[in-house]
């Protein structure tokens, strides 16, 4: 079954992409919960249209975005994380703890699916992470795990 996506949808594609499901997936869950329509001759002309008027918004939350990465700039941004006396950390800094700390310290809301974090960090030490907020502004923050 072909299906015009409606958002971004881990494992399946992104947001206004025709993409192929299974029928019972895209029948049973994606187009009842509002996620995908089915991609038919109609909705394939209005993808267009969906896609002018999406990249509409996006320009105008481009500058929001821009003062986002100017307000985080060079700075570090200091995680606690239990850790052992080798330096290993308990578990590991995920983009949840990064999200909460952007807000904490920076008072910058970022959606914590919007962060990637390249590395797994398990230990002391500092990292970079990457903020996926608009194609054109995607700013490295570096971050810093400490010992609590």
């Amino acid at each position: 079954m072909d299906i015009i996506l409606l958002q971004d949808i881990d494992k399946v594609g992104d947001k206004h992409t025709i993409v192929s499901v299974k029928d019972g997936y895209g029948r049973n869950y994606l187009i009842p919960q509002g996620m995908a329509i089915i991609a038919n001759d109609t909705n394939r002309r209005r993808l267009s249209e969906l896609q002018r008027i999406e990249n509409a918004q996006e320009a105008k939350k481009l500058s929001f975005y821009q003062e986002i990465a100017d307000k985080i700039g060079d700075q570090v941004l200091k995680i606690g994380a239990k850790a052992g006396t080798s330096g290993k950390i308990f578990g590991s800094v995920t983009n949840v703890q990064l999200a909460m700390a952007l807000n904490e310290q920076f008072e910058v809301e970022v959606d914590r699916r919007k962060i990637v974090i390249p590395d797994e960090v398990k230990e002391l030490g500092t990292y970079k992470a990457v903020l996926n907020l608009h194609k054109e502004v995607q700013p490295e923050i570096s971050f810093e795990v400490i010992a609590e």
